[in-house]
């Protein structure tokens, strides 16, 4: 059987850790990024009546649902969190492997941002990169990003897997545990790494 993501490389770190922003460099230097959040955005609103059937017509408004009370939910209660999740991880996967299997068409590395990659362990990629800050640099980016309290952004972060364990687990990790002129760096570095190990010019 073909591999579903040859070439793909797989990006998770954890909460407010910056996978977004590097994402978004590596798109200056030409990689395609596969957004794992955005699909699992889309196949929300498209299971809008499964979700209202589950946690009621209140989370659900003009066919779109409300992440943001649902999440209050789920945050608080790991059954309805798992459930959810039982709904939603086989259609995400199916959907990231339809377009992984477009971007495997060009036979050149391109990015899967997965921020519960090991976690979830729904995806057989390699390699895997890590977007990397310390823990307390996490639960302060996530108040002042959120605007939360002190105890419920340590509460989020803490739901993760730890960052230093996801860490250990990587094969390349970006630092961006410094300024915005140091992740750009540790971005080309990664870069180089890769146009090395694939012999992409």
């Amino acid at each position: 059987m073909v591999d579903p993501f040859q070439h793909a490389i797989a990006l998770t770190g954890g909460i407010a850790t910056g996978k977004s922003t590097v994402c978004n460099l590596l798109k200056l230097h030409g990689f395609h990024i596969i957004d794992a959040d955005e699909v699992a955005h889309q196949v929300l609103d498209a299971s809008s009546d499964e979700i209202a059937k589950m946690f009621g017509e209140k989370f659900v408004h003009d066919g779109k649902v409300d992440r943001k009370a649902l999440g209050k939910v789920i945050f608080h209660d790991s059954a309805k969190r798992k459930a959810l999740e039982h709904l939603l991880h086989p259609k995400i996967k199916q959907k990231i492997t339809e377009l992984a299997k477009k971007e495997e068409r060009f036979k050149v590395p391109y990015i899967i941002d997965i921020p519960l990659f090991f976690e979830t362990k729904n995806y057989d990629i390699s390699p895997v990169v890590v977007v990397y800050a310390p823990k307390e640099q996490q639960i302060q980016r996530l108040m002042k990003r959120e605007r939360l309290p002190l105890e419920e952004a340590s509460r989020r972060v803490s739901l993760q897997m730890d960052i230093e364990e996801k860490k250990k687990l990587a094969d390349f990790i970006i630092d961006n545990s410094k300024d915005l002129k140091h992740l750009q760096k540790e971005v080309e570095k990664f870069v180089e790494l890769i146009k090395d190990k694939y012999a992409v010019s």
